[in-house]
């Protein structure tokens, strides 16, 4: 078995061009504001994507959209991801969350570190769509911060027996295949013990608890898992080291929140657009709202806010693909565009009045989504301890 080369590397140029990137930028326009947007009181109400959608979302590709076209996707990259995360984020969230762990924090692990016999076992069933990847990594007393999950992995003979539990984990539900991280060794001050393994979702003692109520993000779904005493064989473990597992999260929570953060701004944009067509159209005493100054001071912020997020998201895109900088400028990217996404749902909300709080119309179920956006993949807590830290020891690192 040979490994991946190192993800870390500066990249070659994307295996999709400008044009044909163009597009799959344009049917995923089109396909979200003609097909999904219609619907998205329906995906509520069900707390499900439709049979019908997630076909057609296979028939585009999206489900590897970050896959390499080597082992079937469609080969984008981050720069390139962002743009359709923007686009993805302006229709209800479930939609994205569907096919996002295939491309994203799970699928990227085994296209970053997995083995080619791993690869080729998994990577083109997710980039199909035949089979869904969850992310295995946090547990109730390890959220943020993966060093301290408790998820234990054994030797035993040529197997590994994995034992623990695991919270919030997205598609769970509909999931084939877990990217579970586990502890195999005792942790030290330059190893966190921490390896991942891939986990069938029917190997025995697997159990997924029933899917979790949330306050929005409806048809996105999440649930518990537990491994009791799971069997898997040697060559379950990523890139055949127990090293890979740390690396491996870190990796793929810093590409994720980039992709977050994309996400956010095409949420405050669709909360936006919403906002200014009823400015213009709702009236009070006969005049129509827009025109009130503080109504249009209102917008002025919310646009602000989106415009410095599209700029912000590009740039932490740019110098993720680069390898310029994989660390804080992701955090910054994720801090700043999901606290702007929740400041311009709340905006968009009090520009509606009282419409605004109501079931069924677009900023409201806008309002309760991003809120989420601010937790996973790092709260914002822990995105300002990783972007003072880093700055610290930068110039640290210079003296």
């Amino acid at each position: 078995m040979t490994t991946s080369s190192d993800p870390t590397a500066v990249p070659a140029a994307s295996e999709v061009g400008d044009d044909d990137f163009a597009d799959i930028l344009a049917a995923t326009r089109d396909f979200v504001r003609t097909k999904v947007i219609p619907r998205e009181n329906e995906i509520m109400e069900a707390d499900a994507i439709p049979g019908d959608l997630r076909e057609q979302v296979a028939g585009m590709g999206l489900f590897g959209y970050a896959i390499p076209q080597e082992w079937g996707g469609l080969g984008l990259d981050l720069t390139q991801d962002v743009e359709l995360a923007m686009e993805l984020g302006y229709t209800c969230l479930a939609l994205r969350s569907l096919f996002g762990t295939n491309n994203g924090i799970a699928g990227q692990v085994l296209v970053n570190y997995g083995t080619d016999t791993q690869k080729a076992a998994w990577l083109g069933r997710l980039a199909s769509g035949e089979a869904v990847a969850s992310f295995a990594l946090t547990e109730p007393g390890a959220g943020s911060n993966p060093a301290g999950l408790r998820t234990k992995a054994v030797r035993d003979g040529d197997d590994w027996v994995i034992t623990g539990g695991k919270r919030f984990i997205t598609n769970a539900p509909m999931a084939d295949l877990f990217i579970t991280f586990a502890r195999t060794r005792e942790a030290s001050r330059k190893d966190p013990g921490i390896a991942v393994f891939l986990v069938p979702a029917d190997a025995h003692g697997v159990e997924v608890g029933p899917k979790d109520r949330k306050m929005g993000q409806e048809g996105a779904w999440t649930a518990d898992v537990t491994f009791d005493g799971v069997r898997v064989p040697a060559d379950a473990l990523v890139g055949g080291s127990e090293e890979v597992g740390y690396r491996a999260a870190m990796m793929s929570l810093a590409r994720g929140r980039v992709h977050i953060a994309g996400l956010a701004v095409g949420s405050a944009r669709r909360a936006l657009d919403e906002s200014i067509a009823y400015a213009a159209d709702a009236t009070q005493g006969g005049t129509p709202i827009g025109d009130f100054q503080l109504v249009q001071a209102m917008l002025a912020d919310m646009q602000t806010g989106v415009s410095s997020g599209e700029a912000l998201v590009r740039d932490a895109a740019r110098k993720y693909h680069t390898g310029q900088d994989r660390r804080i400028a992701p955090s910054v990217a994720k801090l700043h565009c999901t606290e702007m996404a929740g400041r311009v749902a709340d905006l968009a909300v009090q520009v509606h009045g009282g419409t605004g709080y109501m079931r069924e119309v677009p900023v409201e179920r806008i309002y309760r989504e991003v809120r989420l956006l601010r937790l996973y993949e790092g709260t914002s807590e822990i995105q300002r301890l990783i972007i003072g830290g880093g700055l610290i020891r930068q110039a640290r690192a210079r003296s």
